[in-house]
């Protein structure tokens, strides 16, 4: 597999750092999870008794974001447990974490201090606000940096007010982005040989993600707000109620428009001035009222098999169970099955990057706490069994 080369240390918790490590995982790399000894990772005790969300002692969260990891448990609060990590990082590519601004360093393992031992590590923090700037003690958490970044003003609509992302965007866009900041340093490693570090900010990663609406914010000085569904320029761009359902419509340009008028078959969209995106848009809540109106007297299915038909842009609203249910979804793996040590299954989400010369393997399950402790001490660093035995007695590792 494409990172199978590559050793990850992580030290990430609840989900913007998990992510970033889980797709490394997926594609491949050795992630060794180092938790405190007893307690373990954060999400390891989210859901682990509910009825719904859990399986085997382990909740939704800890299950999907930890497949094909390892765990050792290090205390690296003693000297004894951070020189095992010290010896981890000798033989590490990458070293994880989104701890707040300021704790690797106390901790003395911030990208300075590993460096030194390792000319070649690449060290990578995903934090609220990133480690430059006025605010980066801020605490910041996934809703708050959906706030600041800008968003969440423009999602919703004017009636009901701002609305967040329905998906975790802040937490998940700062694992993404920070999983791409340390595939670039890789690359880099191998022209120079050394490592660096990896600073990305959650809040960053959101205001990147406005993308050209913030272009276009910065070249006018218009302030947009919520426009629902809608799209500021597109006539008709919106959802649409059927009769049990919801439809997307996405006609971009005047071809799409006139396609879909056919399609329809209204006279009242036929109105010669409609056929200028201008017009159109001018007239955007007469049409919209129009379509509405249509779609409502036939089902969601009724409406797709009419607009596909005729290529016009357009999907149902799919709730979480028909989304994973999708065809397309399935052929494209985009819902795996993981089998726990009990020999139960859990399904979850694939992973989005198909790679053509990777090999087919199956997601493994989540490790237990400090499961490979001794396994990875005495493999990957020649530790003795004796060596080890002292260091669970000191309570170095566990």
């Amino acid at each position: 597999m494409a990172l199978e080369h590559i050793t990850v240390l992580d030290l990430t918790h609840m989900l913007s750092g998990p992510y970033g490590t889980m797709m490394l995982a997926d594609l491949g790399a050795r992630t060794i999870k180092v938790e405190p000894p007893a307690t373990g990772e954060g999400t390891r005790r989210l859901l682990e008794t509910d009825p719904d969300y859990s399986i085997d002692g382990m909740g939704a969260y800890f299950l999907t974001l930890n497949r094909n990891k390892q765990s050792v448990c290090i205390d690296l609060k003693t000297p004894s447990g951070l020189a095992v990590f010290f010896d981890l990082v000798r033989k590490a590519d990458v070293v994880y974490d989104n701890f707040s601004v300021g704790v690797t360093e106390r901790l003395g393992i911030d990208h300075a201090a590993l460096a030194a031992i390792n000319p070649r590590i690449i060290t990578c923090s995903v934090t609220g606000f990133g480690q430059t700037g006025p605010e980066i003690n801020r605490p910041a958490f996934d809703q708050v940096v959906q706030a600041m970044g800008g968003g969440m003003s423009i999602t919703g609509t004017p009636e009901a007010g701002p609305v967040r992302s329905g998906i975790p965007i802040g937490d998940l866009g700062g694992g993404i982005f920070g999983t791409m900041g340390v595939l670039a340093a890789i690359v880099e490693r191998e022209q120079t040989g050394v490592g660096q570090h990896v600073d990305v900010s959650m809040l960053d990663a959101q205001v990147s993600m406005l993308n050209y609406m913030a272009t276009m914010h910065l070249m006018s000085g218009i302030v947009p707000g919520q426009i629902g569904n809608g799209h500021f320029v597109h006539v008709p761009y919106n959802s649409f109620a059927t009769s049990d359902g919801h439809v997307i419509v996405a006609c971009i340009g005047d071809a799409f428009f006139e396609r879909f008028v056919e399609t329809m078959d209204l006279a009242a969209l036929r109105a010669p001035e409609y056929r200028q995106q201008p017009v159109r848009y001018a007239a955007k809540a007469e049409i919209e009222t129009i379509i509405n109106a249509e779609m409502r007297t036939q089902s969601t299915a009724y409406w797709l098999a009419k607009l596909r038909a005729a290529r016009i842009p357009c999907g149902p609203v799919n709730n979480l169970e028909a989304a994973l249910n999708d065809s397309q979804v399935q052929a494209r793996e985009m819902v795996v099955e993981v089998t726990l040590e009990s020999g139960k299954t859990v399904r979850m989400p694939g992973n989005p990057m198909k790679l053509s010369a990777a090999r087919a393997t199956p997601f493994s399950r989540p490790p237990a706490l400090g499961e490979h402790t001794a396994d990875i001490m005495k493999d990957l660093l020649g530790y003795s069994s004796e060596d080890i035995d002292a260091l669970r007695q000191s309570g170095a590792v566990a």
